[in-house]
């Protein structure tokens, strides 16, 4: 019997290409134009999992993309475990700032990855992430390690709201019934300092459209005697933040949960360079809410922040017009206690409020999710930690992430257990971004670690 090291050792280039493999296919799921591509990485996802020994694996059908299960159960009085990850991406746009094509993976050494990364789209979110379960599966079956039995519930529609996962969960509470939930979409400080994510921020995602006159005008002719939808827009989100970057949008920071002085200071103990921080994203300053480090704008306290806006003219040359319409879509990152749906209500009735005479304004709701905070005490973080020492040969320290994974709330709700975030990636994974990679030693390192969560969670639990 061959320890994790050994045999990733062993099958090495083959867990290497097989990952390549699965990162070729586009499966964007907010692009219809994919939806083939899509469906046809469900079904690769099934067949790894058939051939690393699932008992059952199942396509299952939902009113979107299909939610691959599938399960090994070796004995019913024993824990099960239940892993969740997407097969889907995001979208790769823009195309000319990726340095290869994004669905042709390569592998190159960099600064932080001298041993290699993988650049392509979902490399770390979350194709490489989830499929190391897949090969940590296959390590404990082949070599009589599974303590325990493993449930998969891996789903298509994570970049677009998990919209049918809710719908899924609540239709199969028996079939997903398990002990602790295991998931690698989130990251650690470095590869050299490990750490657990232990909170994730909520989400509420709307778009905004703004309507001025029944048609694009002549900017000469009608300027300065009509409103114009980009100009109001763009002043309407300018005042969405007043001076100390606090959002303004009333009742917005009434449940926000307040950290101690203590949690604060236990929080800045974890290592961070500010000048690397800036280097690395090539900017001279930080920018965000007074009264806040860099770490904690980024993880306890909400955000709110346009991820596009358009309307007009934008193509080559000039074409001096009045838009007649202007439209936006616009993210607010949630801390616990924030409800999304209830911010995604005072959000639309702020913005309608500030609406200037001579345009109408249109708030549509997209998707969300609440946040989540895991604790540190239970037998599921403990056994991760234990992993994380074996493995890297250090306590990993407790992090709260800046990111949304909006069905953690969803599963605690549902299925009334808790979620264990054992993420491997990098902050400078460039995840959603062009070049998106993620390092084979990260890959591979957390196969080595996964079993040994399994190990560890089983002695626990006795």
């Amino acid at each position: 019997m061959q320890d994790p090291k050994e045999y990733i050792s062993q099958h090495k280039d083959r867990f290497i290409n097989e990952l390549i493999e699965l990162l070729k296919i586009p499966s964007i799921s907010a692009n219809s134009a994919f939806s083939e591509a899509t469906h046809q990485t469900a079904k690769a996802v099934a067949n790894s999992l058939k051939k690393v020994g699932c008992d059952v694996v199942e396509i299952c059908e939902t009113p979107g993309y299909p939610i691959v299960y599938a399960h090994k159960m070796i004995d019913p009085n024993l824990p099960t475990v239940l892993v969740y990850g997407h097969y889907d991406v995001q979208p790769p746009d823009p195309l000319n700032l990726w340095d290869s094509p994004p669905f042709e993976p390569v592998i190159k050494k960099t600064t932080l990855h001298p041993e290699g990364a993988i650049f392509a789209r979902g490399a770390c979110d979350d194709k490489g992430q989830m499929y190391m379960h897949v090969k940590a599966l296959e390590y404990m079956i082949a070599n009589q390690k599974l303590p325990c039995n493993v449930k998969f519930m891996i789903e298509g529609e994570e970049e677009i709201g998990s919209a049918n996962l809710a719908w899924y969960v609540a239709r199969n509470q028996d079939k997903l019934s398990n002990d602790v939930i295991l998931i690698s979409d989130t990251g650690m400080i470095a590869n050299d300092i490990p750490s657990i994510t232990t909170g994730l921020r909520g989400l509420s995602y709307v778009e905004v459209e703004v309507t001025g006159p029944n048609r694009d005008l002549h900017s000469g002719l009608y300027g300065g005697a009509v409103a114009n939808p980009i100009n109001i827009l763009s002043k309407m989100i300018a005042s969405l933040h007043d001076d100390n970057n606090h959002i303004t949008v009333k009742g917005f920071y009434d449940k926000v949960e307040k950290l101690t002085k203590a949690e604060r200071d236990k929080m800045g103990e974890a290592p961070f360079s500010l000048e690397y921080y800036k280097k690395a994203l090539d900017i001279d300053a930080v920018y965000g809410e007074k009264g806040y480090t860099t770490n904690e704008r980024s993880s306890i306290r909400p955000t709110l922040d346009v991820n596009g806006i358009w309307g007009g003219y934008t193509g080559e040359g000039a074409k001096t017009v009045i838009a007649s319409k202007a439209y936006a879509k616009i993210s607010m990152r949630l801390v616990p206690h924030q409800d999304w749906e209830e911010i995604t209500a005072l959000f639309k009735a702020h913005f309608e409020s500030i609406s200037p005479a001579g345009v109408t304004v249109k708030v549509t709701p997209h998707h969300g999710g609440q946040g989540y905070v895991t604790p540190i005490d239970s037998i599921g973080y403990r056994a991760a930690e234990k992993a994380y020492e074996k493995t890297f040969e250090k306590t990993p320290i407790p992090q709260r992430s800046g990111g949304s994974i909006p069905i953690v709330a969803l599963f605690e709700q549902e299925l009334k257990s808790k979620t264990i975030l054992m993420g491997f990636g990098l902050d400078s994974d460039a995840i959603h971004s062009p070049n998106e990679h993620f390092g084979i030693w990260n890959y591979l390192k957390g196969i080595e670690t996964i079993p040994y969560f399994y190990e560890y969670f089983v002695e626990m639990k006795k």
